[in-house]
């Protein structure tokens, strides 16, 4: 049937309709001066969203991700730097986020042609909803979890003075672009002559880790490592490598080992089941990309038991756009009362947001405090460090309301000594194996 196009008679009534209501005009007239957020911002809860937290951890000055889509490289090495201050006995520490980023690309593009290469000799059609899917998503900056750790386990990490950001680390977007046109000019010879595939990937590889090197700099491979602690005593560890680095001032933490939890809503996921992104990863040989899917109050009480118990910042995933006061740091699910100002029922729950695209994972934080009630179970609000830099907000530190975590966070990462024994056994079990489009495969950016 053809769409019923959109009359003169249908818009006069629109306009009526609108012209009928004073509170239409009212709003019309505040939104168009003062913006919709000025205008839905909800005063008794933005004004009552306490910043105080029973259990705090002090992770320091926040970092700046800037123009680039890394927060989940900002987000984990956040966790990492934590522990490595501690293990150094440094008060300000920072690990390179370029460095994380220069490996991941070079990884990330030979994960994409060492897959897209089985595709096309697989006989997958170059118009089909996978290649173009993964044509679209190809050289972004987002990521996971355990994407990044894969990068650690393989390279380790730097201090950030000994490979600092640059011009392109700062600001991906052009270095993208470049990389993107490489990798889909490849597919296209791929395509035209499959019996030139192994040869389009090396030369396209070596082409790729050139123009990486050009825009990010050259990694170091090794370096002497000094340093003056917290209470002014001079340290030495002559020349040590990125891998000896992290394996020595991170690597008691085993944050390798740590299981994401995500809260998948939608009713044919079951809870307690293994999920995973069919060609979601970074690289090749690396873990694979999968998640227990548990209830999200499981979740909380394991964030809360780490920040209370252990003391250590927990990395999350979550939807962080909606109901957020970007500018004082806040998050609550009645911060906007943006059906009142439009008059609109916004009624959708989370497994509905997630079916009909409303809503996925794009953003990755840390947690760093939480307010525990009386009964020291009951979790009131939450502490995040973002990687926003420290204009904004509580010096770059928000605050999460509870009811917001339950709608809007999607995934936390913890040690597997924390699941019980039925979660521990789903671990071994085969993955519910879900498409590269799916939602649950969203990356934080």
């Amino acid at each position: 049937m053809a769409a019923e196009p959109l009359s003169q008679d249908t818009l006069n009534t629109l306009r009526e309709h609108f012209a009928g209501s004073d509170t239409n005009r009212l709003m019309m007239n505040a939104v168009t001066a003062a913006g919709i957020n000025q205008v839905a911002k909800n005063y008794d809860r933005a004004r009552l969203l306490q910043r105080r937290f029973s259990v705090t951890v002090d992770n320091g000055e926040v970092t700046a991700q800037n123009r680039s889509g890394r927060c989940w490289l900002f987000s984990s090495l956040n966790v990492a730097r934590f522990v490595a201050k501690r293990n150094l006995g440094l008060k300000e520490f920072e690990f390179s986020q370029n460095y994380a980023m220069y490996y991941d690309k070079l990884e990330r593009l030979n994960y994409f042609l060492q897959d897209v290469a089985e595709l096309v000799r697989a006989g997958e059609p170059n118009d089909s909803r996978l290649i173009q899917h993964l044509l679209s998503d190809v050289m972004g900056d987002g990521g996971q979890w355990t994407m990044a750790m894969n990068v650690y386990k393989k390279y380790g990490a730097v201090p950030k003075d000994l490979f600092p950001e640059t011009a392109s680390s700062g600001n991906t977007g052009e270095m993208n672009v470049q990389l993107r046109r490489l990798l889909h000019t490849a597919v296209a010879h791929m395509y035209a002559d499959q019996s030139a595939i192994d040869d389009i990937v090396a030369k396209t590889r070596e082409a790729g880790h050139r123009i990486l090197t050009i825009h990010l700099g050259e990694p170091p491979v090794s370096f002497d490592w000094e340093w003056t602690d917290k209470d002014g005593e001079f340290h030495r560890d002559g020349e040590i490598t990125p891998q000896q680095f992290w394996a020595k001032y991170v690597g008691d933490a085993d944050l390798e080992s740590y299981v994401c939890l995500v809260d998948d809503p939608r009713k044919e996921h079951p809870k307690g089941r293994k999920i995973a992104i069919e060609h979601l990863g970074n690289v090749a040989g690396g873990d694979p990309t999968e998640y227990l899917n548990v209830p999200v109050q499981f979740m909380k009480d394991c964030v809360r038991d780490i920040l209370s118990e252990q003391g250590i910042p927990v990395w999350f995933g979550a939807d962080c756009h909606p109901m957020m006061d970007r500018e004082s740091g806040a998050w609550a699910t009645d911060l906007f009362e943006y059906g009142r100002v439009y008059d609109v029922d916004f009624d959708l729950d989370k497994e509905e947001r997630v079916r009909f695209a409303d809503s996925a994972m794009n953003h990755a934080m840390a947690f760093v405090g939480v307010d525990v009630a009386d009964d020291g179970k009951t979790t009131r609000r939450w502490r995040v460090e973002n990687s926003w830099g420290s204009k904004i907000a509580d010096k770059g530190y928000f605050t999460m309301s509870d009811d917001w975590f339950s709608e809007y966070v999607y995934e936390v990462a913890v040690p597997k000594a924390m699941l019980p024994a039925e979660y521990q056994a789903a671990l071994a079990e085969p993955a519910i194996s879900l498409p590269a489009w799916d939602p649950m495969g969203a990356l934080a950016k």
